[in-house]
């Protein structure tokens, strides 16, 4: 049974549980948080001016309409994929605001439209999937195994190797955040990153969508993507712990064409870890949550006013708090607590 506790809306006291499963989602840009909710997206971008543009648009995903969307540990695959486009699409919008548009077209500018038919930010948004993904490729799965390998020399235990490299994998992924988090921008990007987590943390506990009250909640939410990354690599270490193979490029092999069960695993764990509070879930949710306390950080009201405008051009906050929570939001409450 779901635990549930009491809360003061408009002077009155209503039971209500901890938290109801509202299905949006979304990711930190630049100077900005794009928001989805089931097909449609918006991206919310504070411009150099100090104005809030918002771009609301459908995403269907590489596997619309198809029936592998429905099957588990299958549909995973697809939605991890569909992340990492829409991710990239709504970066490329958010960082179009900080492009010097004095520049001229250079030569290679012109090469690429000429190459690209035209559609030169389609071309370098699928180059730039397909650098990244070989980077992860080579920092977090190719160079634990190498390091791994040399320990090997000094190690005779396979099963205390192959735990030693998920843990390198762990490390590795650990002092990447924290190198890249030295940067100026991509502290900022943290910080919109802990709004987008704010806001939903605040609608999912039954609170009105306003600045005060997303500022008091929590950065930490169980679906983060980070928290997808740390499930990754916690899987990876059960399954490569029971294949054993002696070709070396075999096993560097193996290991690539497990990135799709790996990700279809992992996704159905933090699926369920956000749709209950069961305690065997809060449990494997905790590292995910840790991990977050690097990959979040605690926004100013300016940025809690961008990330708000991402959720409502998508989602109606005051129907879900009606529907899961019983009580209409009433407009004084809202202007009450602004001011």
């Amino acid at each position: 049974m779901a635990s549930t506790s009491f809360i003061f809306i408009g002077g009155k006291m209503r039971k209500r549980k901890i938290r109801h499963y509202s299905g949006i989602g979304g990711q930190a840009v630049l100077e900005g948080v794009m928001m989805r909710n089931k097909d449609m997206y918006a991206v919310a971008v504070r411009k150099p001016d100090g104005d809030i543009a918002v771009e609301i648009d459908e995403y269907h995903g590489i596997a619309y309409g198809s029936k592998l969307l429905n099957i588990p540990f299958v549909r995973g695959v697809f939605v991890f994929i569909d992340s990492l486009v829409l991710g990239l699409k709504a970066l490329n919008y958010s960082s179009s605001f900080y492009e010097d548009d004095a520049e001229k077209p250079t030569k290679l500018d012109e090469e690429l439209e000429n190459v690209s038919g035209g559609h030169e930010n389609t071309f370098l948004m699928v180059i730039t999937m397909a650098i990244s993904f070989l980077f992860a490729i080579g920092l977090f799965m190719v160079l634990p195994y190498a390091l791994s390998e040399m320990i090997s020399r000094y190690v005779r235990n396979t099963s205390m190797i192959a735990i030693i490299e998920g843990v390198l994998r762990i490390l590795i992924f650990i002092t990447y955040i924290l190198l890249i988090s030295c940067m100026k921008d991509i502290r900022r990007l943290f910080r919109y990153h802990g709004a987008e987590h704010k806001c939903i943390n605040c609608i999912e506990k039954g609170r009105p969508l306003t600045v005060k009250n997303v500022m008091k909640s929590s950065r930490l939410h169980k679906r983060c993507g980070s928290s997808f990354i740390l499930f990754v690599m916690l899987v990876s270490i059960i399954l490569f712990f029971f294949i054993r193979v002696d070709s070396y490029l075999l096993r560097i092999v193996i290991r690539l064409l497990l990135i799709p069960v790996i990700s279809g695993i992992s996704y159905e764990i933090i699926r369920m870890a956000g749709r209950t509070n069961f305690i065997l879930f809060r449990i494997i949710s905790a590292p995910g949550l840790w991990l977050q306390r690097l990959t979040t950080k605690e926004p100013d009201e300016s940025m809690v006013e961008v990330a708000i405008k991402s959720v409502e051009a998508v989602f109606d906050w005051k129907e879900y708090l009606k529907d899961s929570f019983g009580y209409e939001i009433d407009e004084s409450w809202l202007r009450d607590d602004e001011d």
